[in-house]
C-alpha cells in the first residue's frame, strides 16, 4: 500500500500525501515513492509543473515517522536509521535542485519533514490554517531536513528562535519571514489548486495573491535574544533576566522544557550551517542524526511526546549548564 497518490494532466504532475491517521508523517515508503516519482517526472517532457498537496484537512505533513525511528534505535538497527535519514535528505536535495517548478500547498500542519518537502521547492503557498514549526528539540532530536541551511538565512535571530524553542508560526508569518512565497485564504485554495491543475500558468493562478504580507512576530526581540552563534546558556540567562516580560518568560519555559543536549547541538548546527551549502548541511545532519538517535534523550523524548504522551520527559543531562561540549562536538561532527 502506498501513502501517496499521483495524477497527471495538462502538464501538471500532482503528488497527494495520503496518510491521514499519521498526519502524513513520512515513512520510508513515502520517501522512496516520492523520490521515484519526482525522478520520473523530472525526465518527462509532458510534465511542466509538480504540485504537492495533502488529502488531510489537518496537515500537509507533520514530519518524519519518528516513532518508527525510535523503534529501530531501541532495537539497535542503525542501518535502518541511516537508510531512513539518507533517503529523506536525498529527497530534500532533489526538491531543492528540481528542474521544474515545484509547488507545495500548505493548509494545515507542516513540521519537520513536512518543511523538507516544501521549503526547498520553488513555490510554497500557505493559508491561515498553516502551522509551521521545527519542534525537534522537544523530542531529543534537532531541526534537520536542511533546516540548518534555511533557518540561519531567515531574518536575524529567527532561525535560532525557531530551532531552539520549537516555536510555531502561522501562514502569514511564514510568508513575511521567507519560509513561504504566497499567502492564499483557505477558502480560495481549492480554486488556486484547480487553476494550476487545469494548466494555467503559475503567475496567472496566483495573480491575485501578490500583496506583501505582514507579521505580528516580535522580530526586534527575537533578534536581540536569539542571535546566531550565541551560547544557549547565555540566551536562557538573557530571557530569565527580563523580569516581568511575558514573552521572555514563555521562551525561557520552552527552552527549559527541551532536551538540553538537543538545544546545544541545534545551536552548533545552525552556526555551522550559516557558512555551508545545502549539501554540506544535509551531510552534517546525517552524521548528527546517526549520533543523536542512540542517545538516551531521543528515546525518552519520543516516548514522552509520541508514545506514552505524558509530556514529561526526563533529560540526561537535565540542564544546559551540564551539557558536555565533547558530546555536542561528537554529534555535530566537529
Amino acid at each position: 500500500m502506498s501513502f501517496i497518490r499521483t495524477s497527471v494532466g495538462n502538464g501538471v504532475g500532482e503528488i497527494i500525501l495520503d496518510r491521514p491517521k499519521a498526519l502524513n508523517a513520512l515513512d520510508q515508503t513515502m520517501i522512496d515513492d516520492m523520490h521515484r516519482v519526482l525522478l520520473e517526472w523530472g525526465d518527462d517532457d509532458a510534465i511542466e509543473t509538480v504540485l504537492v498537496t495533502s488529502a488531510s484537512p489537518r496537515a500537509f505533513c507533520a514530519g518524519g515517522d519518528i516513532r518508527e525511528i525510535r523503534t529501530n534505535a531501541l532495537a539497535g538497527d542503525t542501518a535502518a536509521i541511516t537508510r531512513y535519514f539518507a533517503g529523506e535528505y536525498g529527497l530534500d536535495q532533489l526538491v531543492a535542485e528540481y528542474p521544474k517548478p515545484y509547488v507545495a500547498l500548505i493548509d494545515g500542519a507542516a513540521m519537520g519533514g513536512g518543511l523538507g518537502i516544501s521549503v526547498h521547492g520553488e513555490l510554497r503557498i500557505v493559508t491561515e490554517n498553516a502551522l509551521i514549526a521545527m519542534p525537534e528539540v522537544g523530542i531529543g532530536f534537532f531541526p534537520d531536513v536542511g533546516s540548518t541551511y534555511f533557518l540561519p538565512r531567515l531574518p536575524e535571530g529567527v532561525g535560532m528562535w525557531m530551532g531552539l524553542t520549537g516555536a510555531r508560526i502561522r501562514g502569514a508569518d511564514a510568508v513575511a519571514l521567507g519560509l513561504a512565497t504566497h499567502y492564499v485564504p483557505s477558502a480560495d485554495l481549492d480554486g488556486v489548486a484547480q487553476r494550476i491543475r487545469d494548466g494555467a500558468g503559475l503567475a496567472d493562478a496566483l495573480a491575485e495573491y501578490r500583496e506583501p504580507v505582514t507579521t505580528d512576530l516580535p522580530l526586534t526581540k527575537i533578534a536581540s535574544y536569539f542571535p546566531l552563534g550565541a551560547d544557549p546558556v547565555a540566551i536562557l540567562g538573557g530571557l530569565q533576566g527580563a523580569v516581568g516580560d511575558e514573552w521572555c518568560d514563555e521562551m525561557a519555559t520552552l527552552l527549559q522544557a527541551s532536551s538540553p543536549t538537543s538545544v546545544a547541538v541545534t545551536a552548533a548546527l545552525l552556526e555551522a550551517g550559516a557558512q555551508s551549502s545545502l549539501a554540506q548541511c544535509l551531510e552534517r545532519e546525517l552524521h548528527a542524526a546517526e549520533q543523536i538517535t542512540v542517545t538516551p534523550d531521543f528515546a525518552e523524548g519520543v516516548r514522552a511526546v509520541l508514545v506514552d504522551k505524558d509530556r514529561n520527559p526526563s533529560w540526561t543531562p537535565a540542564t544546559l549548564d551540564e551539557v558536555d561540549p565533547a558530546v555536542v562536538a561528537r554529534i555535530v561532527g566537529e
